[in-house]
C-alpha cells in the first residue's frame, strides 16, 4: 500500500454525543457517549477497549448510520469525497453503506429462507448493480447478464465460506438453522466479501474455534494491507494484540 506523507482520516468523529431516553422509566435520560473525538486513517484497526454499558457498540452503530445522534458530527472520507454521516439523507446512508461501510455486528440478521451461500453473495451483488447500472440500450432483465453476476458473486462467496471452514452441505440452507458458530461464519464473510474503505467489526470472533479465530485475524490483516479504516471491538485479548494497531478507551 503506497502512504500518503500527509494523509486525510478516513473517519473523523467530532464532539459526538448520545444519549438514550428511557421512555417506559418516566423518561430517564441514559449520556452514553459524551464529546467523543476520534481519527482513524487507512490502513489502521482501531480497538475499542472498555467495560460493557460504556458506548463502544453504540459507536458502532453511529459510525454506521444505525443511530443519529444529539451533537458532533461523522465525516467518512470515500474515494477522496468527505460525507457527514450524521446529517446525512437516508438514502446516502443507504448507498455508504451498500459501497463503503462494511459491518460485522454481533448477530447475524437475514432474510428467512436464503440460504447461506445468498445471504453472502447478495452483498456483492447490492454493490455490482449500484456501480454498473444498465446503460439505455441494455436490457435491465437481460438473464443472461443477471445469471453471470449471480455466479460471480456466489463464487466469492463460496470462497470465502470454505476459507471460514463452514461445510459445504450447509451452504444451500438458511442460516436461521445454525449453530451461533456457524451463523457467526457466515456474518463474517457477508462482511468481508466486499473490498470496501470503512471496516467495523463488533466481536467478530464470538463463538468462533481457535482455527476461525486465526483466519479471521488473517481477514483482518489483509483489508489493512489494502488500506481499510478499521474499528473493532475485540474481547478477545489475543485477537486485539494481533490485529490492532492502537486502542482507545472507553
Amino acid at each position: 500500500m503506497k502512504h500518503d506523507p500527509h494523509p486525510l482520516p478516513v473517519i473523523s468523529v467530532r464532539a459526538l454525543r448520545k444519549t438514550f431516553t428511557l421512555h417506559l422509566r418516566g423518561g430517564v435520560q441514559l449520556p452514553v457517549l459524551d464529546g467523543l473525538d476520534l481519527e482513524v486513517f487507512a490502513g489502521e484497526c482501531v480497538a475499542l477497549v472498555g467495560a460493557s454499558g460504556r458506548g463502544k457498540s453504540t459507536l458502532m452503530k453511529c459510525l454506521h448510520g444505525n443511530y443519529g445522534c444529539e451533537a458532533g458530527e461523522i465525516h467518512l472520507r470515500v474515494a477522496g469525497h468527505a460525507h457527514c454521516l450524521s446529517t446525512a439523507d437516508p438514502r446516502t446512508v443507504q448507498a455508504l453503506r451498500r459501497e463503503a461501510i462494511s459491518y460485522v455486528s454481533q448477530f447475524l440478521r437475514a432474510v428467512p429462507r436464503v440460504s447461506a451461500l445468498d445471504v453472502v453473495a447478495e452483498r456483492a451483488l447490492d454493490a455490482q448493480w449500484a456501480r454498473t447500472p444498465p446503460s439505455t440500450d441494455d436490457d435491465p432483465l437481460d438473464d443472461r447478464r443477471f445469471e453471470t453476476q449471480v455466479r460471480q458473486a456466489r463464487e466469492q462467496a463460496a470462497a470465502l465460506l470454505a476459507r471460514l471452514r463452514l461445510p459445504e452441505s450447509l451452504w444451500p440452507l438458511p442460516p436461521a438453522t445454525f449453530s451461533g458458530g456457524e451463523q457467526q461464519r457466515v456474518n463474517i464473510a457477508r462482511g468481508f466479501i466486499l473490498p470496501t474503505p470503512v471496516l467495523l467489526l463488533d466481536e467478530p470472533t464470538a463463538s468462533l474455534d481457535v482455527a476461525n479465530r486465526q483466519v479471521v485475524i488473517e481477514l483482518i490483516r489483509e483489508a489493512r494491507q489494502r488500506g481499510a479504516a478499521i474499528v473493532g471491538i475485540f474481547h478477545d485479548e489475543e485477537v486485539r494484540d494481533a490485529v490492532a494497531t492502537r486502542q482507545i478507551d472507553f
